[in-house]
């Protein structure tokens, strides 16, 4: 699978500058929701990139590196567990996408959004679906939103050691639901998401 092919196809439409944006951490119990927005140089290939769900940990790592330094453009933003709350998650998220694009060093003639939807993006955007594994600059902004949440959620678990965050990020794993059960919440959780919980 070309990575580049479809912003080939993009750029060859004549726009100058494209950034890839992507989230992490919309599924959560706990934790804000993080944006990355990234614009590589065109046609560069970094091995080893895809879709960050289909890397390991150290992969991510590595590639974070890569991006970082490779990248012509790139800015994490989060939205914070109160942003959540008032705005639900999909509001959250591109609020998140939004400040994201908002920090490059750049701005977009085009930002491809991974998902659906994208009309509550502030610049030109198109939504492509799964894009984390079809757009390079996708993939690469899946990386780094990946990387810098986990990062943020391990700075937490030493706040509140007894979630266990270092191991779930906030996602609902069995141990992470019997913790909130013995401890209750605390205010990295997301108020919304624990009400299925019995």
């Amino acid at each position: 699978m070309d990575l580049w092919e479809l912003e080939n196809e993009i750029y060859a439409e004549g726009f100058e500058l494209i950034c890839g944006v992507d989230e992490a951490g919309r599924g959560p119990l706990a934790g804000p929701v993080c944006a990355a927005a990234v614009i590589l140089p065109r046609g560069l290939e970094i091995e080893g990139l895809n879709d960050s769900k289909k890397l390991s940990g150290k992969q991510r790592e590595r590639l974070f590196s890569v991006i970082c330094e490779r990248a012509l453009h790139h800015a994490e933003a989060f939205a914070t567990v109160d942003e959540i709350e008032s705005l639900n998650i999909l509001g959250a998220t591109f609020l998140a996408m939004n400040r994201a694009i908002a920090a490059l060093g750049a701005s977009p003639g085009l930002a491809l959004i991974d998902g659906n939807r994208c009309k509550e993006i502030d610049v030109p955007a198109r939504a492509v679906v799964k894009g984390d594994g079809k757009c390079a600059d996708i993939a690469a902004a899946s990386v780094l939103a990946k990387v810098t949440r986990d990062r943020y959620m391990l700075e937490q678990a030493a706040l509140y050691p007894q979630y266990g965050f270092e191991r779930h990020k906030g996602y609902g794993t069995k141990a992470h639901y019997a913790a909130i059960r013995e401890y209750g919440p605390c205010p990295l959780h997301r108020p919304s998401f624990l009400k299925k919980m019995h």
